[in-house]
């Protein structure tokens, strides 16, 4: 039934994979699907952002942050799993959609994080706007 999951996490926070992981997991060992774990970072190339940072910033947190998901697949994806590690930049949300349209997954599994009403009124939960605008199936694991 499932081919591609995709997996949205953030190394810095345990959250958005803790429970979401174990899950996923379980989804590509019974299916034989592939994990395609997405880690998305802020768009360093906008003029507002950009000039903030040396030019060579971007690629030097890219590349920590490719260590980063090397040393997580080491240590938390079981060795029988086939994974595509993913650094894209942008908003989360967006990032997620277009990731997800160009591996052609077929599932995306994403954690939901408890935030003020204030917060969620105002801009919005990234799995929220996820749910909201996929065409694919997404499931969200609390």
């Amino acid at each position: 039934m499932y081919q591609r999951i995709l997996l949205p996490i953030d190394l810095n926070h345990k959250a958005s994979w803790n429970k979401a992981l174990p899950a996923a997991l379980q989804l590509c060992q019974d299916h034989g699907a592939s994990l395609h774990l997405l880690t998305v970072l802020p768009n360093f190339g906008m003029p507002l952002v950009g000039g903030f940072f040396p030019k060579e910033f971007a690629e030097r947190v890219k590349k920590e942050i490719s260590e980063g998901m090397k040393t997580f697949v080491r240590d938390n994806v079981p060795k029988d799993i086939k994974v595509q590690r993913i650094v894209a930049d942008g908003k989360p949300w967006e990032a997620i959609l277009r990731i997800s349209n160009k591996i052609d997954a077929d599932l995306i599994v994403m954690a939901s994080h408890k935030r003020k009403k204030i917060e969620e009124f105002l801009i919005g939960t990234n799995a929220m706007r996820v749910v909201q605008q996929s065409k694919r199936s997404v499931l969200i694991v609390r």
